[in-house]
């Protein structure tokens, strides 16, 4: 992987397990919805100031593989990178590693949309720059 990578760390909480003793399926799309949100502060842009210039997100599909379940006291990373940037759409990859080893992943599509409900818009640049190239 490259330097650029971003990466989230996650703490997984007791409640987030199941009776397999893995981390619940449905708590992934909260994580990588962190990861995002991190991902774009990293990046110089905190989720409420993208918001205050009218523009927000939609996520409109996601193809999430598990290879392995993540368990209670892992130490758990989410690798973030750009994977496609469209005219009003963009890719996130999604990578749930723990240490070097992946064990979900994930692909996810969001759509901008203006925050006063008119509906999607073009990607502007201040979020162009800070989703960067796609890998």
């Amino acid at each position: 992987m490259s330097s650029d990578v971003f990466t989230h760390p996650v703490t997984v909480r007791y409640m987030e397990v199941d009776q397999q003793g893995v981390v619940f399926n449905s708590w992934y799309l909260a994580y990588f919805d962190d990861a995002f949100t991190a991902f774009l502060g990293a990046g110089g842009l905190p989720y409420q100031a993208m918001m205050d210039r009218g523009y927000d997100v939609q996520l409109v599909h996601n193809e999430t593989t598990w290879r392995r379940g993540v368990r209670w006291g892992d130490d758990l990373r989410i690798q973030v990178t750009t994977a496609r940037l469209g005219t009003t759409s963009f890719v996130l990859d999604f990578d749930a590693r723990v240490g070097e080893e992946s064990y979900v992943t994930a692909s996810t599509t969001y759509v901008v949309i203006a925050t006063d409900g008119t509906g999607k818009r073009s990607i502007p640049d201040f979020i162009r720059d800070v989703l960067g190239e796609p890998a």
